[in-house]
């Protein structure tokens, strides 16, 4: 069965990374959201880490817990020995009695099989849905509200207000929302980020007493991330509920996509909740099918 190690400065990273590659070219899907992966390269605190070795210390899975939602892989070539549910036994260890989510990436059917045996029925379903982008618009120009206009985020200046937009247009989402200038920080900092497909939309002058209205935040993905070739995304796109009704979403879903074209790209995916139906029509009506599903697996709270 091999042992299990949980977090400290014993972690393996580079191994355990190396076990996320090997799942992902396995499954065609990434095991671990970006927030997870990130708070294990930088071994950000908070959370916990475990994991399932084989006899010679070699990481063959590995899963986090942070907050009562977890994700948990367990190394292709170490699958059907047991790995998945010791992973999962002490997952629901250190979560004690209260509810746990654990995110299923692909829905695939070993998640499933795994999780439902355990008691989790789905709760959640994120809907990756995809695009390509030569029927983009590359120079739209969108009719902005009088006073409104899009500029690119200004590193070390408009941290705070994205922060207090991003709160209030995602107060409902149980992630997005919640991001701190850490994580905010964390992302400027990684190779990917480019504040030219960080689109703010304000009103008045930025500097000067202006109200940031909106944005689109972009990424690009390198190749062998989403695809063999570079894919892009909208990362997250948001607009304050005082400014709702200007025609935000739209305008500054058109420049980004424009954004993304002007890179050379092909293809531009984005992540929405299914049940958001308003937003799952606005991308529809946008050339966006659905792609993949990810899954949310809750056990409630135990008496």
């Amino acid at each position: 069965m091999g042992r299990v190690s949980t977090s400290g400065p014993d972690v393996d990273v580079p191994a355990v990374l190396a076990l996320l590659r090997a799942a992902t070219a396995a499954d065609g899907v990434r095991p671990l959201s970006e927030d997870a992966e990130l708070r294990l390269q930088h071994r950000s605190p908070g959370g916990a880490d475990l994991v399932e070795r084989a006899d010679d210390g070699t990481p063959v899975g590995y899963a986090r817990l942070d907050d009562g939602v977890a994700e948990l892989v367990v190394h292709p070539d170490h699958r059907r020995r047991g790995h998945g549910t010791a992973l999962l036994r002490r997952v629901l260890d250190a979560a004690g009695r209260g509810p746990v989510d654990i995110w299923a990436h692909g829905d695939l059917p070993g998640s499933a099989e795994l999780l439902a045996a355990h008691g989790f029925a789905r709760a959640r379903v994120l809907l990756q849905m995809r695009r390509d982008l030569a029927g983009v618009d590359p120079d739209p120009r969108p009719a902005l509200a009088e006073g409104v206009t899009v500029s690119a985020f200004r590193p070390g200046r408009d941290e705070e207000a994205w922060l207090g937009v991003n709160a209030h247009a995602f107060d409902w989402h149980p992630e997005q929302g919640r991001t701190t200038r850490a994580d905010l920080e964390l992302r400027e900092a990684e190779p990917w980020f480019d504040p030219e497909g960080f689109l703010l939309a304000w009103r008045g002058e930025p500097d000067d007493g202006g109200e940031l209205l909106g944005f689109h935040w972009t990424k690009v993905h390198p190749p062998g991330d989403a695809g063999p070739e570079p894919v892009g995304e909208i990362y997250v796109l948001g607009v304050d509920p005082g400014a709702q009704g200007l025609g935000l979403g739209r305008a500054l879903t058109d420049l980004g996509l424009a954004h993304l074209r002007g890179r050379g790209l092909a293809e531009v995916l984005l992540y929405v909740e299914e049940d958001n139906e308003a937003a799952v029509r606005l991308y529809e009506a946008r050339g966006f099918r659905r792609s993949a599903v990810d899954v949310a697996w809750r056990r409630p709270e135990r008496p």
